[in-house]
C-alpha cells in the first residue's frame, strides 16, 4: 500500500472511491418489478371483473333471451321491464327488512365480541380464532345445517328439542311466511358467519386507542364502564364502525346463498340477487332483463354507499368533524 509524507510522518494513501454500477436486470427495474407483481391481478380483475360488468352493462339494452348474444336493441325495455315487475320490487322490500336486522345486530354483536376479547388476559388468541372461524366456513355448507339439523321443523331439530323443553308446540322454520320464523333463521345464520370478521376489525381499531386518553378520564373522574365506553371508546371508533356499516350494507345487498338455500322452494322472501338469478336463469332466461337488474341494483349500492358515507363522515378529516 502506497503512502505519503507530511512533515516527515508517512500518511496512508487515500483510498480511491469507486463508484457502484447502477443495478440492472429483475432487481434493478422498479418498474418491471412492479407490473411483474400487480399484472396478473389486474389481468384478473379486467377480465373477471371489468369485462363482465361492460358486458352486463351492453347487454341491458338488448334483446336477449337463451342467448347472452344480444339479437336486438330494445333501449330501456329491460329497465323498464324490471322495474315493473312486483317479484323485483318486493325483493327490494325483503332486502330493506334484512338490512334492517343484519346491519345493526352484526354491528352490535361485533363490537361486543371485540370488547371482550380485548380486554381479556389470558388465551385471548384462542378466543379470537374461535369467534373467527366461521368467517372461513361455506354460506352453503351453513345454510344447509342451519336447515336441516338446527331449525329444520320437525321435533327431532335442535330449535325446536329446546322450545319443547319449556311445553311449545313444534315451529315450522321455514315452510310457512305467517309468523316469518325464518327471518329468525336467516339473521342467526348471517350472524354466525360473518361478526367473527368484523370482530377483528373492530379489535385492531381498539388497539390503536391511546391509552392516555383512558388515563386522563380516569383522573377527570369518569368512571368505568359505561361512561369511558360512550364518551372516549366509542367516539374513537366513529372510521371503523362506517366502514363495517357500509360493509354490511353492501353484503346485505348481495345476499344470496343463505336465501337460496333456505327458501329455495318459497315464492316470498326472496332477496334481489334471488329474482335476478330466477329471472336470467329461469324457465324464461332473459338476459338482457336479468342484466338491467343487475345495473339498477348496482346503482342502488352505489347511491346507498355514497349517502351513508356522507351521513357519517366517511373519509373526513379530522380537522372538519
Amino acid at each position: 500500500m502506497s503512502t505519503t509524507t507530511t512533515r516527515g510522518v508517512a500518511q496512508p494513501a487515500p483510498a480511491k472511491v469507486s463508484k457502484d454500477r447502477p443495478r440492472r436486470g429483475l432487481r434493478g427495474s422498479s418498474t418491471f418489478n412492479f407490473w411483474l407483481f400487480t399484472g396478473p391481478f389486474l389481468i384478473g380483475l379486467i377480465i373477471f371483473v371489468f369485462v363482465p360488468i361492460g358486458w352486463s352493462i351492453y347487454l341491458s339494452f338488448f334483446e336477449a333471451r337463451f342467448t347472452v348474444t344480444p339479437s336486438e336493441f330494445v333501449g330501456f325495455e329491460n329497465y323498464k321491464l324490471i322495474l315493473t315487475d312486483a317479484d323485483f320490487r318486493g325483493s327490494l322490500v325483503t332486502f330493506t327488512v334484512f338490512a334492517a336486522f343484519i346491519v345493526p345486530a352484526t354491528w352490535a354483536l361485533s363490537l361486543g365480541l371485540a370488547l371482550l376479547v380485548n380486554r381479556l388476559t389470558f388465551m385471548r388468541a384462542f378466543f379470537r380464532s374461535v369467534f373467527f372461524i366461521p368467517t372461513a366456513v361455506s354460506y352453503v355448507a351453513a345454510s344447509l345445517i342451519w336447515k336441516m339439523s338446527i331449525f329444520n321443523g320437525v321435533r327431532f331439530g335442535l330449535a325446536n328439542t329446546v322450545i319443547g323443553w319449556f311445553g311449545v308446540e313444534n315451529i315450522a322454520w321455514l315452510s310457512n311466511p305467517d309468523p316469518p320464523w325464518y327471518w329468525l333463521v336467516i339473521v342467526t345464520v348471517r350472524l354466525w358467519l360473518q361478526s367473527g370478521f368484523y370482530m377483528i376489525l373492530f379489535i385492531a381499531a381498539l388497539q390503536n386507542i391511546p391509552r392516555e386518553l383512558y388515563e386522563a378520564a380516569a383522573i377527570d373522574g369518569a368512571k368505568r364502564g359505561w361512561q369511558t365506553f360512550w364518551y372516549i371508546t366509542l367516539p374513537q371508533l366513529r372510521a371503523t364502525s362506517t366502514a363495517v356499516i357500509l360493509l354490511l350494507l353492501v353484503a346485505a345487498y348481495q345476499a344470496f346463498d343463505e336465501f337460496f338455500n333456505l327458501l329455495s322452494k318459497a315464492t316470498w322472501g326472496q332477496p334481489p340477487l334471488v329474482e335476478l338469478y330466477k329471472m336470467a336463469l329461469g324457465e324464461n332466461q332473459n338476459y338482457g332483463a336479468g342484466s338491467a337488474g343487475a345495473v339498477v341494483l348496482t346503482m342502488l349500492i352505489c347511491v346507498v354507499t355514497l349517502l351513508q358515507g356522507k351521513i357519517m363522515g366517511f373519509g373526513r378529516g379530522e380537522e372538519s368533524k
